[in-house]
């Protein structure tokens, strides 16, 4: 089991290091088809994954992308109003084949999976974010491996007893503080070769934000499964889950870092 979990993250991060150092259209297609495979694994939880429900959805991750990927999100807004009705629409149609839950998980999808996630592409695209967009992984992933290492050697206080019994409340603060390290190290690095400019202590910020957005991420996840009883979101990533399983995190991260560097750079 740790073998195929290790192996199958090294190929994860290969992936990532490629996508995202590259950007672009890359970038972009990979995370719209992220987006709509987490949608798929968080529609599954309420059954309706296969149904007209998530196929509204779906279209709806599509079209949200398409304004993204035009530069018109303006009207996000409409889009918005239009998910929302289509959504209501199936739901009295077929009446009573949908579960008020599920309409609202439905609707709740788009923007917690595609939305969310969409901000990985737009920090990427901004003006420095060829080195800005790896603070959301640091910040998540680095928080995450912080917060294991220090709940291992100290952690005596459970942060969530009930939801995630093995998290502590030393181990939340060793990830964020362990989180504001990596960006300071990273931003240095990034200084001294990789011919950027940047402020340590800005990324040390940054990144210490990032971490204790994370760890909602990732107990909202958690939270999600325990109440549907189920162990992980999908399989698609041996060893860790499906994409919400492993970017649980990232989804509640990328938006934070995205205007933290926005208005504070």
């Amino acid at each position: 089991m740790f073998k195929t979990r290790l192996l199958s993250g090294i190929v994860l991060v290969i992936i990532l290091i490629a996508t995202v150092g590259y950007g672009g259209y890359v970038l972009f297609g990979v995370l719209a088809a992220i987006s709509l495979i987490g949608m798929s694994e968080l529609y599954k939880v309420v059954d309706v994954h296969t149904k007209a429900l998530g196929a509204v959805g779906y279209i709806g991750a599509v079209c949200y992308y398409g304004l993204l990927f035009t530069g018109q999100m303006e009207w996000m807004t409409a889009l918005t109003i239009l998910f929302l009705v289509a959504v209501m629409a199936v739901y009295v149609f077929a009446f009573p084949a949908f579960r008020t839950e599920q309409v609202m998980v439905a609707f709740f999808g788009l923007f917690y999976v595609a939305v969310m996630l969409s901000y990985v592409y737009q920090t990427r695209m901004l003006p420095d974010g060829h080195v800005a967009v790896w603070l959301i992984f640091l910040s998540s992933w680095g928080c995450d491996t912080c917060a294991y290492c220090v709940g291992m050697l100290i952690g005596k206080h459970k942060m969530a007893p009930r939801l995630s019994p093995k998290k502590s409340v030393e181990g939340g603060v060793g990830g964020v503080l362990g989180a504001a390290l990596l960006g300071a190290l990273f931003s240095l690095a990034m200084n001294q070769w990789g011919g950027a400019d940047v402020d340590p202590a800005f990324y040390a910020v940054i990144c210490g934000a990032g971490g204790i957005i994370s760890q909602i991420g990732d107990l909202a996840a958690s939270a999600i499964k325990r109440n549907h009883d189920v162990k992980d979101y999908g399989r698609l990533i041996p060893g860790h889950g499906g994409i919400l399983d492993r970017f649980d995190s990232v989804i509640f991260t990328a938006p934070v870092i995205y205007y933290l560097a926005v208005l504070i750079g």
